[in-house]
């Protein structure tokens, strides 16, 4: 009776559990895309759509999740105050204008949709690549808090809320130099905020703040030359970051220590880390390139602290999407649609494919329940291949609005941002 017992309360405590549902910081556990706890449905009809909530203002991060309760980081953009000035020749001067916005917390129930509050910062003017967003940065949760940051030319803003939208504290690390705007996302580990800040021009850092009160823990100096979007992982009990000019860096979260550093990018081209890496058994996987320059793919190892190079791949590699790693199969979705699958441990190629159906390009990264992947194209079409050995497209689901996010999975539902909408898709 007593063994039933116990039986009952570790089975209805796992059920529980699973059902509070986590997706702590982009692309959920230590940055992996996958959630492997429910099947998710692959061909979607009405009945598929629990809910679809309108989200005020634009953002290209992604959803994160804990409990009952969804937080995402949006911008609303105001009135210009002056005109583009103009260059020498009295013409405007090309490119994107530096425009006012007011920045939005905001928390959505995940049983519902119901907004449940929004908590307006202040103003400020964000100026950045058309492909950027003033809210690019995807944000982080545990049990107590929830960090946004927000990054202008003139102010780098983190800030910790409670669950019910209260401050907690707000630290302003410095300027952003980058001409593409800020984008970088925070990630909590043990009790510390950590971030990549790394800019341009030799600008930025690594740092670490106490999550309990925003005091500043540590800071890594760089030499970045190229701002970076780049999310770190644990790896080993270690914060991996990967970046153009230092190639993989190993900290000692506990100190901010570097423990190895390897440079591994070329550095006679214009690159920039924006896809974030990946743990995959015992090695730890990143992508570095720029647009038309080669790209390159790069499995590493950490062995007695120092850093190895085991394989890479430097052929239809992702500039933007992050790679997703399924067991021994590793998936790269590039930004134009071609997916390849390869050995996760030696990289060896078991196929490659470009997928029907792509409107546009991917800037989302793609995630897995283990048995499928899903990837959204800019035109909001939420494409689906098995994660299997031999290639099998599935379908393709379009949402009606363009997208260039990364999809939160959650309780065996898939959560996507398109642009004016968060969409809840259950089985």
């Amino acid at each position: 009776m007593i063994t039933r017992s116990i039986f009952l309360v570790l089975f209805f405590a796992t059920q529980v559990q699973a059902d509070i549902g986590k997706w702590e910081r982009f692309r959920g556990p230590n940055g992996s895309g996958i959630d492997e706890s429910a099947e998710l449905p692959v061909k979607w009809s009405e009945e598929n759509f629990a809910w679809q909530t309108k989200i005020p203002g634009k953002g290209h991060g992604s959803p994160v999740i804990w409990g009952d309760r969804i937080f995402l980081l949006s911008a609303v953009e105001g009135t210009p105050t002056e005109e583009p000035s103009a260059g020498e020749n009295g013409k405007k001067k090309k490119g994107q204008p530096s425009l006012p916005y007011h920045w939005l917390a905001i928390a959505v129930s995940r049983s519902s949709g119901e907004i449940l509050w929004e908590k307006q910062f202040e103003t400020g003017k964000f100026k950045g690549h058309r492909f950027n967003s003033p809210a690019s940065s995807t944000a982080a949760v545990d049990e107590n808090r929830v960090i946004f940051t927000r990054g202008t030319a003139d102010q780098l803003t983190l800030v910790s809320l409670s669950h019910d939208g209260e401050v907690q504290w707000e630290k302003d690390m410095g300027p952003v130099n980058g001409g593409h705007g800020f984008g970088a996302s925070p990630i909590l580990y043990r009790d510390l905020v950590i971030l990549n800040n790394d800019q341009e021009k030799g600008a930025g850092n690594l740092f670490a703040l106490k999550a309990d009160t925003g005091e500043v823990a540590w800071t890594v100096p760089r030499k970045s030359l190229r701002i970076s979007y780049s999310v770190p992982c644990i790896y080993q009990d270690k914060l991996v970051f990967v970046n153009w000019q230092h190639g993989f860096t190993a900290i000692n979260p506990h100190d901010g220590s570097v423990v190895d550093e390897k440079s591994v990018f070329n550095l006679n081209t214009n690159e920039r880390a924006i896809s974030s890496p990946v743990v995959a058994g015992d090695l730890v996987i990143g992508t570095c390139g720029f647009t038309a320059n080669p790209k390159h793919c790069v499995a590493m190892k950490l062995t007695d602290g120092k850093w190895e190079e085991v394989w890479r791949i430097e052929k239809n590699v992702p500039h933007i999407p992050c790679v997703v790693a399924c067991g021994d199969l590793l998936f790269l979705w590039d930004d134009a649609g071609i997916v390849s699958c390869v050995d996760t441990a030696t990289g060896k190629l078991h196929w490659k494919e470009r997928l029907p159906n792509m409107q546009g390009t991917c800037f989302g990264s793609p995630v897995s329940d283990g048995k499928h992947i899903f990837c959204t194209d800019e035109s909001g079409n939420i494409h689906v291949i098995a994660a299997a050995e031999t290639y099998q497209y599935i379908t393709f689901n379009p949402l009606g609005e363009s997208c260039k996010t990364t999809p939160a999975i959650a309780g065996g539902n898939l959560y996507i941002r398109t642009e004016n909408t968060l969409h809840a898709i259950k089985p």
